[in-house]
């Protein structure tokens, strides 16, 4: 089987890191740490393991396409890889995956990315960690796009130029939409890959997650025209469109704010709704799960309006970090 290397990329992860870098030791050929500005052990600590390390400078913002790039380029300066496994600090890589996923990408030349099944590690903490559970269970089989936990063939990341390190959220997506303009396929496999470990615990962080999630969606699209499309048209309308008449209604319409209330009350039963397909029944955690998303078009809202607002002035788009 061919030689892998991993890209591992963090900033102030602690105990995360060190369970990410120990769990890529035995699986793969080189192993390098990009940190974008911690202030723990994290680099010590991976010297440690012996992994190559990148200490990202300040002179530009920090962005997770940023460090991918520069753990890219310092992998392919070790050895002549022809395969590289990107994963973020916070994710444990399963002990198998490697395995699992180069017999996958080696046995089809078409395919340039492979992934597989990420689940959270205690999604019993709160209720953002279940959220983030719900979130990464995707379906196998073709996909357009999926999160930073990739198995790449080199060639392929050339092909698409890597990653665009302005992009500070999404940047995955907007990743594979440039992979698969390249005429590659990718592939989720029916296997699990990662575990992760959100740790989020407060509102505040998940309403910090939602905003740059908002960011992401107005960023790519701008990018790759009629990209999420549906996603935005939902942060419109219930993020903006429908408080702006809920505004108008308490003042001068207690009808139009009936109807607003109507409008809310529907989407948050198509959210109960869509839950349930994906396997989601016990309550009360279906109906939380269903509040949380409901809400999040708020804070979506706000995220799309920053980037707008950034993009007029010609301010540098800049991590929103919610940990």
């Amino acid at each position: 089987m061919s030689a892998v290397g991993a890209v591992v990329i963090g900033r102030n992860e602690g105990i995360r890191l060190q369970r990410c870098l120990k769990s890529l030791v035995p699986q793969v050929a080189h192993l390098v740490y990009v940190d974008s500005g911690s202030q723990d052990d994290s680099v010590a600590f991976a010297r440690s393991l012996g992994a190559t390390v990148v200490e990202l400078g300040t002179e530009t913002p920090f962005t997770a396409a940023r460090a991918r790039n520069a753990g890219f380029e310092a992998l392919m300066g070790l050895a002549e890889l022809d395969f590289v496994q990107f994963i973020d600090g916070d994710c444990t890589v399963e002990p198998d995956w490697i395995m699992q996923g180069m017999a996958a990408i080696t046995a089809d030349p078409s395919l340039g990315l492979v992934t597989g099944w990420r689940r959270e590690i205690h999604p019993d903490n709160s209720i953002y960690n279940a959220l983030c559970d719900v979130e990464w269970h995707r379906p196998a089989g073709e996909i357009k796009a999926c999160g930073g936990d990739m198995l790449l063939r080199a060639m392929a990341f050339d092909d698409a130029k890597g990653f665009d390190p302005t992009v500070i959220a999404a940047e995955d997506d907007e990743f594979c939409q440039r992979l698969a303009a390249a005429n590659w396929k990718l592939l989720r496999i029916p296997k699990q890959m990662t575990i992760h470990d959100a740790n989020m615990l407060h509102f505040s962080e998940w309403w910090k997650r939602a905003e740059r999630s908002g960011h992401g969606f107005a960023q790519v699209a701008d990018l790759h025209i009629g990209y999420f499309s549906a996603e935005r048209k939902r942060v419109l309308v219930f993020g903006g469109i429908l408080p702006l008449m809920a505004l108008i209604g308490l003042l001068f319409s207690t009808a139009l704010l009936f109807g607003v209330i109507t409008a809310y009350g529907l989407s948050y039963g198509r959210t109960i709704l869509g839950l349930k397909k994906q396997g989601v029944e016990e309550r009360p955690l279906l109906y939380q799960l269903s509040g949380l998303l409901s809400l999040s078009k708020l804070p979506n809202m706000i995220g799309m309006i920053r980037y707008y607002w950034r993009k007029h002035m010609g301010r540098d788009m800049r991590l929103i970090e919610y940990k």
